[in-house]
């Protein structure tokens, strides 16, 4: 977030200090170094000092990942409805619509990552919290498809706190729709590349992004299918300090391997050109 005045400081009376104006300066939220924006978007939002890698929206991180102007949005007009007539969510959808680059909380379609066709699909926690409804659900489902459809690999950056409480059932079945059409690209034979980022939780980590067959996560992002408070109501014991970080689901087993934000591009990389690499075999071998 922008620092205003001196670093956020404030005179006596309230008012702000006079100093570094808006846009100069943001301060990690891990270890509280002032750092320059121009240097801060220069590492990709990841803290010169501690590393912490903060939050990109879906259009940031799209374009760290995608080769330029390779991106073909899918299903744009899908927008959400009021199926519950819960109350204040339309208001909730207008808001998120006019504060968030997203017109949803996720954006899918199809580019090239390093040369390789590919589909993708990136989560915007900045879309109320990067919830799960209905649509979503859709989106991701629509673009597995396109998967299967171009015998494309599928790659997920997930970012969630969960199904979204204002679609009620509707929300929680999308953990079952997402989940069978991943099932659908390994019938088919499709790669499956999930990306983990702070933060994955609730039903979106219980359903499809569990399911990859490479699971890759950024450092220290949150990842777990509930808080570490709740955790330790329910266990009644003190949790690690790591509980359900990308740390803590490395060490059991939960995921392959952490990648700093940086090191992304070449970990997708590799991966396709081994995907690409094995697919090739398989023909050949069929053929004899």
């Amino acid at each position: 977030m922008a620092v205003s005045g001196w670093f956020g400081r404030k005179r006596k009376d309230g008012s702000p200090a006079e100093g570094v104006p808006d846009g100069i300066a943001v301060k990690c939220s891990s270890c509280s170094q002032i750092l320059f924006v121009r240097d801060f978007e220069r590492n990709q939002k990841v803290c010169t000092k501690c590393g912490h890698h903060h939050r990109l929206n879906a259009h940031e991180r799209l374009e760290i990942t995608v080769d330029e102007d390779s991106f073909e949005e899918i299903d744009a007009v899908l927008q959400s409805a009021d199926p519950l007539l819960f109350p204040e969510y339309r208001e909730k959808l207008h808001k998120a619509k006019n504060t968030s680059t997203s017109s949803e909380a996720v954006i899918t379609g199809t580019a090239t990552v390093e040369g390789f066709p590919v589909v993708i699909g990136i989560a915007d926690f900045t879309f109320m919290g990067g919830s799960m409804g209905s649509v979503v659900g859709e989106k991701i489902a629509r673009a597995i498809e396109v998967g299967i459809e171009k015998r494309f690999p599928v790659i997920m950056f997930t970012a969630s706190g969960g199904a979204r409480m204002q679609e009620g059932l509707l929300s929680l079945m999308q953990m079952a729709k997402t989940s069978a059409a991943v099932g659908r690209l390994g019938t088919n034979g499709i790669p499956f590349i999930v990306v983990l980022t702070d933060p994955t939780t609730g039903g979106t980590y219980a359903s499809y992004s569990c399911l990859g067959d490479v699971i890759l996560a950024e450092p220290g992002a949150i990842i777990g299918f509930a808080g570490r408070r709740v955790g330790n109501q329910e266990v009644g014991v003190k949790l690690p300090d790591n509980f359900q970080t990308s740390e803590f689901q490395l060490e059991h087993g939960m995921i392959d391997r952490i990648v700093p934000r940086k090191d992304l591009p070449l970990a997708l990389k590799t991966l396709l050109e081994f995907f690409a690499l094995s697919a090739v075999k398989e023909s050949v071998i069929a053929g004899n």
